[in-house]
């Protein structure tokens, strides 16, 4: 199901044929390395079906993001459930071969745009690791504001903290 389109790109629901691609993103070292590193087949597999009945409980997850030009799937993007202080935590993670062309920023956006539509919350929190410096221009471009070091659940480690008021 599409949940959101821009200028160049479609956003979608996930689904289980989208594992192969998936793992062009989630099991790439690189890609993965500021996010606990590259998945296994059957750890990605996995979080495919919890991120599939997550959409279906709750509305939400992240999304593949496919480029509307050539339907090329790009990477993904949107929300992971909320942390302990209730807040969503806005995801994206993308091929190599697409860095640096505003995708990031753009499917962002879109996901923002839906969180305000349909989510009924106030607040999109988003946790980066130190080194990752493309991440955090992507969040300053959206206007997410640092609030410090925080714990964050799924790195196990401390790291900066940013949130969006919506």
């Amino acid at each position: 199901m599409i949940i959101a389109e821009t200028h160049r790109l479609i956003l979608r629901t996930l689904n289980e044929s989208d594992l192969d691609a998936l793992m062009s993103v989630w099991g790439d070292q690189e890609v993965m390395r500021y996010s606990g590193g590259a998945g296994t087949r059957e750890r990605e597999e996995n979080a495919l079906k919890f991120y599939i009945t997550l959409y279906k409980e709750n509305g939400y997850s992240p999304y593949a993001v496919i480029e509307k030009k050539n339907q090329g799937f790009l990477g993904v993007c949107g929300f992971n459930p909320p942390s302990e202080n209730g807040e969503i935590e806005l995801v994206y993670h993308f091929a190599k071969k697409h860095w640096g062309m505003g995708y990031a920023t753009e499917a962002a956006e879109a996901c923002i745009d839906y969180a305000k539509n349909h989510f009924l919350t106030d607040k999109i929190a988003a946790f980066i690791d130190p080194e990752n410096i493309g991440s955090e221009n992507v969040l300053k471009k959206l206007g997410f504001e640092y609030k410090g070091a925080k714990f964050h659940q799924g790195s196990q480690k401390i790291e900066p903290y940013f949130v969006l008021t919506l």
